[in-house]
């Protein structure tokens, strides 16, 4: 028996049997928000953030949270970097957080969009790894057997070799957090610390691609996208059937950022056994919510661990069309919310976040345990004249296509369009597979109409049509790469917008033309 492996797994099995947090946050899910929000403000009272908006008067009323929302704005990325974050990025200390900001996430983003300084205090990174250990205690409810935790554990993330601009450490929120993890970790983690720091995307996927052999490992991390393209290489290179059977012992994937839906034929393909796929939530603003338990697809929110919610209704009242928060938003509490219904996130965090628009829409599937999915973007959604269709509608869609035909589409965006007098939905899809277009055309139409009554209306009255393009799956993934988004947490956008679509049009003309 392993010795490294019993020892772990008995710590983690005493610790699920401590008081259930799931139960802990189902009875104190507000009076957990409200000490989280009150440690907040306590500890930034005197930064500048704080003395501007009067966080010490704010502490001394009854009802600090309806306080709170009056007194401060709620921000985007563009307000509250402009307003203050800036500083931060200048070196002055005490902005919105105490200290000196030492590291900035680049946020992952999509291509179309340059990328984004997210603060990432010293706080912040103890607050992931505490809900990190939290998640891997919470193994202990999947039963595996011992020899499972002595595996190696491959994670897929930035380049750990941050980039020094004088006054601070830039690079993607994966690099960051694996340049600080613990030492018990260094025995688990591959690809290791040489590798981990290598910059150029296709050099660290050689490096791997060599190692491969010479690991066991039993959990992968990263987004889909980018590892199906990792184990297709160390599969064609061993010229194996499946990733299986250079790593016999793999059974977990552990993935987020994305929707995984359209990626799991190809994660099929590579498998000669099913994986358990937990899901995370792991954002450049914070750790904010995982799969705590087997036989779902919801992750739990993390309450009680440095991160403030509010919960925006994602409706026309609230933002404009283009997905713009209104400044007179309508904002919910934790205790305010329903299941089912989408909400726009705002965070409040110990990085000096403070009533933040992360762009994330999700929904809760049980308020009683806390737990939610994430439905998609509030810039991905499409409503050009009434049809309100999510991410999560356009993410199915694709799903029931790809399981009708047994195929695989690997990526794909959608964009509105004006149609003689009206309007026309053109979608573009990545595979490898031969698709008729006209057979997809019709067939995500009908998927969508049976998703969503507000698009079968349209359809009728102002969706005048439907358009779809096949493009090989590379045309995406050089697109990323022109524009520098290749590999980390980067992610192709689901939905173009205004001069999006026209880069991407003279794109794919020039592509074409040099073939």
């Amino acid at each position: 028996m392993p010795i490294i492996g019993s020892i772990v797994k008995r710590a983690i099995e005493l610790r699920s049997k401590m008081p259930s947090e799931l139960r802990k946050q189902t009875v104190d899910g507000y009076k957990a928000q409200t000490r989280v929000l009150k440690k907040l403000l306590r500890t930034a009272q005197y930064t500048h953030f704080g003395e501007y908006y009067r966080f010490s008067g704010i502490l001394q009323q009854k009802d600090i949270i309806s306080s709170f929302r009056e007194r401060v704005p709620i921000h985007d990325y563009n307000a509250i970097f402009k307003n203050w974050w800036y500083r931060m990025l200048n070196g002055e200390p005490y902005v919105c957080w105490p200290g000196r900001v030492k590291y900035f996430a680049l946020s992952s983003g999509t291509s179309e969009s340059s990328s984004k300084h997210i603060p990432v205090t010293n706080d912040m990174l103890r607050a992931i790894k505490k809900t990190s250990i939290r998640q891997i205690f919470s193994l202990a409810r999947y039963n595996f057997p011992v020899e499972f935790y002595e595996r190696g554990i491959l994670m897929l993330g930035g380049s750990t070799h941050l980039q020094y601009n004088g006054t601070y450490y830039e690079g993607d929120l994966s690099g960051i957090t694996a340049s600080n993890i613990p030492f018990w970790f260094q025995h688990f983690y591959k690809p290791g610390k040489r590798i981990s720091k290598e910059r150029k995307w296709q050099v660290k996927l050689d490096e791997i691609v060599k190692k491969a052999k010479d690991w066991d490992i039993g959990v992968i991390v990263g987004v889909p996208a980018w590892l199906q393209i990792l184990l297709e290489r160390i599969i064609d290179h061993y010229n194996l059937e499946t990733i299986h059977d250079i790593w016999p012992n793999l059974s977990i994937y552990v993935h987020g950022g994305v929707s995984f839906s359209p990626y799991v034929k190809g994660f099929e393909k590579l498998l000669a056994r099913p994986l358990t796929y937990i899901e995370t939530y792991l954002a450049s603003e914070g750790f904010i919510a995982y799969q705590s338990r087997p036989d779902t697809k919801s992750m739990q929110m993390i309450l009680d661990n440095g991160l403030f919610y509010e919960f925006v209704p994602f409706n026309d009242h609230n933002f404009d069309q283009e997905g713009y928060i209104k400044p007179e938003a309508e904002t919910l509490t934790i205790e305010q919310v329903e299941e089912n219904k989408v909400y726009a996130l705002l965070l409040s965090s110990s990085a000096g976040a403070w009533r933040y628009l992360i762009g994330d829409t999700i929904k809760f599937t049980d308020k009683n345990l806390c737990e939610i999915v994430i439905t998609g973007r509030t810039k991905h959604y499409l409503n050009l004249c009434g049809e309100h269709l999510s991410q999560e509608n356009m993410n199915r869609a694709v799903e029931m296509f790809e399981d009708d035909h047994n195929i695989e589409v690997r990526e794909f965006t959608i964009c509105g369009i004006k149609y003689e007098t009206m309007f026309a939905h053109k979608w573009y899809l990545g595979t490898d597979s031969h698709i008729d277009p006209e057979m997809a055309r019709a067939e995500l139409d009908a998927n969508l109409k049976k998703l969503n009554d507000d698009y079968r209306v349209e359809r009728i009255a102002a969706i005048k049509d439907v358009i779809v393009e096949i493009h090989p799956t590379k045309v995406f993934y050089d697109w990323m790469k022109l524009h520098n988004k290749e590999g980390g947490q980067n992610k192709f956008p689901r939905v173009l917008k205004n001069q999006q679509i026209d880069k991407w049009e003279q794109y794919l003309k020039e592509y074409y033309a040099k073939e």
